[in-house]
C-alpha cells in the first residue's frame, strides 16, 4: 500500500445468450430440481408419519394430551417444511415458464464471479467494479468493463 494501491475484491457478472442449447441445459436443471423438490416432499412426508408412529407406538396412552401435543407438534414442522417446499417448487415451475418464453439470441444474467482488481489513487472506483463476461454456450464472447 506504500505505492497508493490497493487489492479489492469485485463482482463479475456473467451474462449469457440464450442459445437452444442453454434453452436445453436450463430447462434440464430445473427438471431435475423439480424432482429433487418432489423427492424432498415425498421424505418429509414418510420421515414425519414415523416420528409420530414411533411417538404413539413408545406411548402408553396414544389419547394422553401430552401424547397428542407431540405429535400435533411433529406435525405442524412437517407442514412448515412442507410449505417451504412447496414454495421452492413454484418458484422452479415459475423459473422454467420464463426459461420457456425467453428469445433466442437474449441475453440474460446467468450468475456471479468474485475477482481481485488493484485500485490506485485517480481510478474510477465505479468504472473498476463494473466488469462482466458474455458467454455464448460457455464460451467467453465478451469481457467487458476495466480490467
Amino acid at each position: 500500500m506504500a505505492d497508493g494501491t490497493i487489492t479489492i475484491k469485485r463482482t463479475i457478472s456473467v451474462r449469457a445468450v440464450v442459445t437452444p442449447l442453454w434453452k436445453e441445459d436450463a430447462e434440464r436443471e430445473l427438471t431435475n430440481a423439480l424432482a429433487n423438490s418432489d423427492s424432498q416432499l415425498a421424505q418429509l412426508e414418510r420421515e414425519g408419519q414415523q416420528v409420530v408412529d414411533e411417538i404413539r407406538r413408545q406411548s402408553l396412552n396414544p389419547l394422553d394430551p401430552r401424547v397428542q401435543e407431540q405429535v400435533a407438534s411433529v406435525q405442524q414442522q412437517v407442514s412448515a417444511k412442507r410449505a417451504e417446499l412447496e414454495e421452492q417448487k413454484r418458484q422452479i415451475i415459475e423459473q422454467q415458464r420464463q426459461v420457456r418464453e425467453l428469445e433466442l439470441e437474449q441475453v440474460v444474467e446467468q450468475g456471479q464471479l468474485e475477482s481481485v482488481i488493484d485500485v490506485q489513487v485517480g481510478d474510477n472506483l465505479v468504472e473498476k467494479l463494473q466488469a462482466a463476461v458474455l458467454v455464448r454456450d460457455g464460451v467467453i464472447q465478451a469481457i467487458e468493463g476495466a480490467l
